[in-house]
């Protein structure tokens, strides 16, 4: 008589199993179909863009990439230009925010009393929310000024120092690439810093305490314990601040000058790919047309490479902290 409800009681634990196992499988599924459909995004945007560019990149070829002209009315394009004003923008605003966004996560983190730091957190992470249009606004309106100002300055001081001084050529009129780049620094800033902040305190506690009792500094602790700790992190922040910065359109083309030119000098007016298809994409026609989207295209490519090289020292990291 009593082993009719054990039987009872073991054909339903066999059926809620079974039934747990297919919701697993389910999701399962549903989890991969989720990735499959951001991939597929991912190759839409980058075949639809090759696709509508293909009149210039299998047209022109190299030169398309490795010319500097560009003049719609004879129908000539070179992306040199472009892609010389997105990476040297970038470039400027990485080694500005990231010396900053360190110094920030640092005294957050190590040095800031309780009571202060939520709001001076709060008030970083509130820069990111800050849309990119009123960052252009901002940087042509006022910051323009303020570099026109500047400018004279740098060009008397830091123009005189021998191959550093081609650096600080040109006119003072605060459009350029070095405006573009610190108006992009302003931007990433937020996101590298709310980064290396939540590492940052990810290091447990009895770590650092232990180096303090050894007699070591905040900055000891920091450089032997906290950075060690956390590089791999760090270094993922960084990149995810250099691809906003590569991508970025309103904010630069308020302030980068929007001219097609490859000059020594940051002081210099200049282009990006992001800027030159805002600018110009609603009057192209034709091969102008195809020309921007492979520009698109070429951008695409540009943010995977530099994806792609973070992954890679991201792995080669975790490989020398296993060994």
């Amino acid at each position: 008589m009593s082993s009719i409800p054990a039987i009872a009681v073991i054909s339903s634990t066999d059926r809620r199993s079974r039934a747990d196992a297919r919701h697993d499988a389910w999701f399962r599924r549903l989890l991969k179909v989720c990735a499959l459909l951001v991939l597929a995004a991912l190759l839409g945007a980058a075949l639809s863009t090759l696709w509508g560019g293909r009149e210039v990149l299998f047209g022109q070829g190299l030169h398309f990439l490795t010319s500097a002209d560009w003049n719609p009315v004879t129908d000539t394009y070179g992306a040199l230009a472009p892609i010389f004003g997105t990476l040297v923008t970038s470039l400027i605003a990485l080694v500005l925010a990231v010396p900053l966004s360190f110094g920030i996560a640092l005294f957050l983190t190590e040095i800031a009393p309780t009571w202060l730091r939520g709001p001076v957190a709060t008030a970083i992470e509130l820069l990111a929310s800050i849309p990119s249009i009123i960052y252009g606004m901002w940087g042509l309106f006022v910051f323009v000024p303020f570099m026109a100002r500047v400018e004279p300055g740098l060009s008397a001081t830091l123009g005189r120092i021998p191959l550093l001084g081609k650096l600080f050529e040109g006119p003072p009129i605060g459009l350029g690439l070095l405006t573009a780049g610190i108006v992009l620094a302003v931007m990433i800033l937020p996101f590298i810093s709310s980064v290396m902040r939540e590492v940052f305190q990810t290091v447990p506690n009895r770590l650092k305490e232990s180096s303090y009792a050894l007699g070591s500094t905040t900055w000891e602790v920091v450089w032997d314990i906290v950075l060690p700790y956390t590089r791999s992190a760090v270094i993922g922040g960084i990149f995810l601040g250099l691809g906003r910065a590569l991508g970025e359109t309103m904010a630069v083309t308020f302030v980068l000058g929007n001219a097609y030119n490859i000059t020594s000098s940051l002081l210099m007016p200049g282009t990006s790919i992001s800027s030159s298809i805002a600018n110009e994409f609603n009057e192209a026609v034709g091969t102008h047309r195809s020309a921007l989207i492979a520009l698109g295209f070429l951008l695409f490519v540009v943010t995977f490479v530099v994806l792609l090289i973070s992954r890679l020292m991201l792995r080669r990291l975790a490989k020398r902290e296993g060994a």
